[in-house]
């Protein structure tokens, strides 16, 4: 298989995620994240009722490539962390994760989403501001950065 094949979204499939997952994911976050969340804390997140959740499979066979975890409480809710490896990055991998996971939330009554992103991710930016998010605060010096200084956290918010 080509690299150029082995990146086509109609080859994705998108599969929603309960704690049966769990390790997959945190799979991926550690490969994507400086502070990973370990494959417990994921569980425990995606066991909550408000979990919403899509993991993105491809390949022969399905290998994990991507994610976007989600928690509604009432009519809002958060993005809690989304990822993709970096062979799928730059290709509409997180766009189709983030339609997915919008789609779903508007199902179950959502009215606002929200998120946080490190100011020094221009590439999750990008896809945040193309799907609609706007800037409504900074936490400052949110975010760690292994050997380096902290970061802010954007936090974004959606009307659905």
């Amino acid at each position: 298989m080509t690299s150029s094949e082995s990146r086509d979204l109609n080859m994705v499939s998108m599969l929603w995620a309960g704690p049966e997952l769990a390790p997959d994911i945190a799979g991926l976050h550690a490969g994507l994240f400086d502070e990973p969340w370990d494959a417990t804390a994921i569980a425990k997140l995606l066991e909550h009722p408000g979990a919403t959740t899509l993991i993105a499979k491809a390949g022969f066979p399905k290998a994990s490539v991507g994610f976007v975890m989600g928690q509604i409480a009432a009519d809002d809710a958060e993005v809690l962390s989304m990822g993709v490896t970096k062979e799928w990055q730059a290709n509409g991998l997180a766009k189709k994760l983030m339609e997915g996971l919008e789609r779903a939330l508007k199902r179950s009554g959502v009215k606002r989403l929200f998120l946080e992103v490190a100011e020094d991710n221009p590439s999750a930016l990008a896809v945040y501001k193309t799907r609609g998010f706007a800037e409504i605060t900074r936490r400052k010096a949110y975010y760690a950065r292994t050997g380096g200084t902290a970061v802010d956290a954007i936090v974004m918010s959606k009307n659905l």
